[in-house]
């Protein structure tokens, strides 16, 4: 039987798989429509990496988001329709964030190759290459949505169930819940420890190539407002670029630790971290084999031993909980 909670919560935890499906769904109705579309001859004229920006959701800044420089695979192809020349650089019907299949798409389309362009007849500069949908992508979505449902009506049940078991164990029932929650969450920041950890280990074991730095610095921006206040404090960033090259082709990363780019209201921890590396300066870059537009300087994981700290504290909290109440 399902724990007394309201609804909405159950549908706040189901939010973010309900908001995939439609995603999805909406995609699918844009490949349906240009599985219409006629096609025409054309030919690859530019295939080489490239540098965008992309606008990520980052609920701690005052904007609640951010810009972020990722690699794509900058493939631009010609067509011809009705004597009219187009150009056009979209590869596939699905969307493309970047820091994915870089190398791999531009192997595929090599400058001079000859190309299918499936175009829009009601907007002619508009084509694709690849007009399929991902193949088993229903099944996995399928499976997503089944998991996330176990997820969290199990997790829901399991709680309730183990609340009510430690709560024989406890000279104080009552906080038989807070002491199962506060375990709950020292386990999932040690699960999240863990992960970094087995991030890191296989970081270590990535080719290395050499590379050089192309920007170093700080980046300055505003911090979302505690509740009560008007205004966020003033954040600082490090801001971190460099270039390399891996399997004849060059690329741009902008991750440096494994730790992550934390921010900080000081700038003196993050200008220690940035002075590290000076514009123009040679380092090793470490370089994912299976996705070469992921890289890293640094595979080392300090953070980690912070959140184990933090496992361990509020595993403590949570016997002191269950022992004196």
């Amino acid at each position: 039987m399902l724990p007394d909670i309201p609804w909405f919560v159950y549908a706040m935890l189901l939010a973010p798989v309900g908001l995939i499906v439609f995603a999805a769904i909406y995609k699918y109705l844009e490949v349906r429509a240009a599985s219409d579309w006629p096609s025409t001859p054309g030919k690859v004229v530019v295939s080489k990496p490239e540098v965008r920006q992309v606008k990520v959701i980052d609920s701690d800044r005052e904007v609640g988001h951010r810009f972020e420089e990722r690699d794509f695979a900058n493939v631009t192809y010609e067509y011809s329709i009705a004597g009219q020349v187009y150009r056009c650089n979209r590869v596939t019907i699905g969307e493309d964030r970047g820091n994915f299949e870089v190398a791999e798409t531009i192997a595929r389309y090599p400058v001079g190759k000859s190309v299918t362009v499936y175009y829009n007849p009601n907007k002619r500069s508009e084509a694709v290459l690849e007009r399929d949908m991902p193949k088993g992508m229903w099944g996995c979505l399928g499976w997503m949505v089944v998991i996330a449902v176990i997820l969290v009506f199990g997790s829901a049940i399991g709680f309730h169930k183990l609340t009510d078991f430690v709560s024989t164990k406890l000279t104080n029932p009552e906080m038989s819940g807070m002491t199962v929650a506060l375990g709950a969450f020292g386990a999932a920041i040690a699960l999240f420890a863990l992960g970094l950890h087995r991030q890191a280990s296989l970081a270590k074991k990535w080719p290395v190539v050499q590379g050089r730095i192309k920007t170093s610095g700080l980046e300055q921006f505003r911090g979302k407002a505690d509740e009560g206040r008007s205004r966020g404090p003033i954040m600082f960033k490090a801001k971190i670029s460099y270039t390399y090259r891996y399997q004849n082709a060059e690329y741009t990363g902008f991750v440096a630790s494994m730790s992550g780019q934390v921010a900080s209201t000081s700038d003196w921890g993050v200008q220690r971290f940035v002075k590290k590396y000076r514009d123009g300066q040679t380092v090793d870059v470490y370089v994912n084999p299976q996705n070469s537009s992921e890289a890293v300087l640094e595979p080392r994981v300090t953070a980690a031993w912070v959140l184990w700290l933090s496992a361990i504290a509020i595993w403590g909290v949570a016997y002191y909980v269950a022992v004196n109440g």
